[in-house]
């Protein structure tokens, strides 16, 4: 049983959004995380369907088939479909119906909810019924509304969801650049999200549930955002993972036991900066999340981090900004998850200075992409490695084995920024 790789193409970034608004957005999300609106996550999704399919603790490179049990997806095999980088997310083109209308959606790790509707209408077709249910999703960022169809899904070649519960929004908030969310978290993410319905099925929980992949697992590999032009820019991996897009190997670490996190892809790990191990974060529980753009940290963490880099805050954008000589002093990072360190390069920490223009900034400026998650640690989630830090690793989301996978990548150590 094959997984299903869905590859990058050219893009064209559209940011509008503003250095302000993008701080804003990711707080209003982060507050939304820390009210726990969501009662289940990962770990609860573990505990009702034990895992009958295991692999080692890590994960290398090489010899990937063996461990998964399938087939290595090869560039331009079947499955490869628009992965878009719109600077702050990631988008991609889903089909809907047949024959099928595509819709542009944001890759959302931290929600599992699919809906469509916000920009482009939804064109009921042969495949399509009306649940008559409603559904309402809050985001903090936004939110929306309307009427829950099932329909068939397509994610690309070889995937193929039937029967996949989908929203149609009447009304939406926030979504002005996309047509709708691809919710790929957990399934019990979705609870209380549907009138009369405990929680609905996943486009991931349908694919395994319908014999599409062996796994319940997504790969995701990105690459940092330097341009406005046309890139190859990022992949996604159903059921398994690609070892083309990353070194070394993939070490695992599970879902944390803390809550709020825990009800989302919640981790536990220690930050440090510099060769001398200033301390950022103590050991807590935060969330990954690809819906959030910049690296939040909890707001006594975040002062020690602009304390030792000297950064300031910048009148116009909000962000931090260091000055060229500041930047040149700058240390990596470091994030200790289980027994991996991964190391975030001062160059890492910088938003694309070819972009500055998009956040309402100064071209030739330099911009931080950590930013204050609004509250102090020991709220139960104290940080989110968002966007920003994912452009640099290979993560996977494995819910079937409620567990979080990171490896470094080609770009991990790259001076693009």
């Amino acid at each position: 049983m094959p997984h299903f790789a869905i590859k990058a193409l050219p893009f064209t970034t559209r940011i509008s959004q503003g250095g302000r608004n993008i701080i804003a957005q990711d707080q209003a999300r982060a507050s939304n995380f820390l009210a726990g609106l969501h009662p289940h996550g990962p770990a609860a999704f573990h505990k009702r369907h034990r895992a009958h399919w295991h692999t080692h603790d890590h994960q290398s490179a090489e010899g990937r088939e063996a461990a998964t049990g399938v087939a290595s997806a090869a560039a331009g095999a079947d499955g490869s479909v628009d992965v878009t980088d719109a600077a702050v997310t990631y988008t991609m083109s889903v089909g809907v119906g047949s024959p099928a209308t595509d819709y542009t959606l944001l890759i959302d790790t931290g929600s599992s909810n699919t809906w469509i509707g916000a920009n482009t209408p939804y064109n009921p077709t042969s495949t399509s019924t009306d649940t008559r249910k409603t559904v309402n999703v809050s985001y903090g960022s936004g939110s929306f509304s309307g009427t829950e169809y099932t329909d068939q899904v397509t994610l690309g070649p070889g995937l193929v969801i039937q029967n996949q519960s989908i929203g149609v929004a009447s009304q939406a908030q926030g979504f002005t650049d996309v047509d709708g969310i691809l919710g790929i978290g957990p399934v019990d993410l979705t609870s209380t999200t549907v009138s009369g319905a405990s929680s609905v099925p996943t486009v991931t929980d349908n694919l395994l549930q319908q014999g599409t992949i062996p796994v319940e697992s997504i790969g995701i590999s990105y690459i940092p955002t330097t341009s406005t032009t046309d890139a190859a820019n990022g992949e996604l991996t159903f059921g398994g993972t690609d070892p083309s897009k990353f070194t070394g190997e993939i070490s695992y670490t599970p879902i944390t036991s803390t809550s709020p996190a825990s009800q989302y892809w919640g981790i536990d790990q220690t930050i440090t900066y510099g060769t001398d191990g200033t301390t950022i974060l103590n050991l807590t529980a935060g969330i990954v999340d690809t819906g959030t753009t910049l690296l939040l940290l909890a707001t006594d963490a975040f002062q020690a981090y602009q304390s030792a880099t000297g950064a300031q805050p910048d009148s116009a954008t909000g962000l931090l900004t260091v000055t060229e000589s500041q930047f040149n002093e700058m240390q990596s990072l470091f994030f200790q998850i289980g027994d991996q360190t991964l190391e975030l390069t001062p160059n890492a920490q910088i938003w694309p200075r070819s972009l500055n223009s998009s956040l309402g900034g100064e071209d030739g400026k330099i911009y931080l992409i950590t930013a204050d998650l609004g509250s102090n640690s020991g709220s139960g989630l104290d940080f989110i490695d968002g966007f920003g830090f994912l452009q640099r690793f290979y993560s996977v989301f494995d819910t079937t084995n409620s567990r979080v996978g990171f490896a470094t990548t080609e770009f991990t150590d790259a001076t693009t920024n």
